[in-house]
């Protein structure tokens, strides 16, 4: 029985296992936290069905109005260095920042962080602009399924974002994809997937579960089931035991995250931060990771650390670090 008549077959337990011990031969026992740092809420496509700015849209009559304050986004970074988590990638629609302002930007949460970042800002031409301050780009590939991606995201062709992926490979840069389950797709779909990470020689996949949005076609259709889930990881993990798995999780989902961890996930994201950081949800976090037998880097509890500097931050960016430590401790 191959890895994906094991998903078929439900044997997520045999799969579990297999990955789990891989896992810990080939990336030991150590699980990152991950953040996106959103640069803006608008995208210029904006008919991904299951996204919720395709449901924003006519609602926002002026992109320049949806871009974040670069202060805001420098702060996060700052925050997110403090408590040890990673920037999972810097994230932002269509048509909401130039190539020079993404770089620009990436830059500075490079002299911040010390790490050079990942991004996933679109399909885009213009890779050779960026130097050191850029470690990887990620397509959002979403599903590996050719005909269900040209219907769920019709403006985003698979084969331009491979064609991207390819050209940043050319030029150094490592590779990564987004892909979401529960979409429509089915457990036959994984040789599409599997496919791709061996051709396009993928170093990094970001997997989420679908989080359903109101008003778009997607709003009453549930969330795959936990195991489908971890099984999915699990038989990508097994295919391609190097490569690295972040997993994403939400909220109301936090149970998900111990047999995500097993099933090969090296890192584990999709929360919201400042809502979550030294609450009951975050040690919740804690005890899923510390119960698969992992040791977590950075913290989701110490409200030591939103304080902890080591040089001094940049004036400007007191004010919205400060408004982002106040709003972790009025969650406390």
């Amino acid at each position: 029985m191959n890895l994906i008549e094991k998903v078929k077959a439900h044997k997520t337990l045999d799969l579990l296992a297999k990955a789990n011990e891989i896992t810990i031969k080939e990336h030991g026992n150590r699980i990152t936290l991950e953040r996106a740092i959103f640069l803006s809420w608008w995208c210029d496509k904006g008919d991904c069905a299951f996204c919720y700015m395709s449901s924003q849209k006519p609602r926002i009559t002026k992109p320049d109005k949806a871009r974040r304050n670069v202060n805001s986004i420098l702060a996060e970074a700052e925050l997110v260095k403090r408590i040890g988590w990673n920037v999972e990638f810097l994230s932002g629609g269509y048509g909401s920042f130039s190539t020079h302002e993404i770089k620009a930007i990436s830059e500075k949460i490079y002299s911040i962080t010390g790490n050079p970042v990942w991004l996933n800002v679109g399909i885009t031409q213009y890779l050779e602009t960026y130097g050191d301050e850029i470690t990887g780009i990620t397509g959002a590939v979403e599903t590996a399924n050719p005909e269900l991606h040209d219907k769920i995201c019709p403006s985003k062709s698979l084969e331009d974002v491979v064609e991207m992926l390819e050209k940043a490979g050319d030029l150094g840069f490592k590779k990564a994809i987004t892909i979401i389950l529960g979409l429509g797709e089915t457990p036959e779909d994984l040789k599409y997937l599997f496919n791709l990470i061996g051709d396009v020689e993928i170093d990094r996949v970001i997997f989420y579960s679908l989080n359903p949005h109101k008003d778009t076609p997607y709003a009453n259709t549930p969330q795959p089931a936990s195991l489908y889930y971890a099984g999915t990881v699990a038989a990508t993990r097994i295919k391609y035991p190097k490569l690295e798995i972040i997993a994403g999780t939400w909220i109301d989902n936090l149970a998900n995250i111990g047999p995500l961890i097993l099933a090969g996930a090296n890192g584990i994201t999709k929360f919201p931060l400042f809502k979550m950081y030294g609450t009951n949800y975050g040690r919740k976090v804690e005890e899923e990771v510390k119960w698969s037998g992992r040791k977590l880097k950075g913290s989701f509890t110490d409200l030591e650390l939103l304080n902890a500097t080591g040089e001094e931050p940049d004036p400007e960016l007191e004010p919205f670090i400060k408004r982002y430590i106040d709003k972790c401790l009025r969650n406390k």
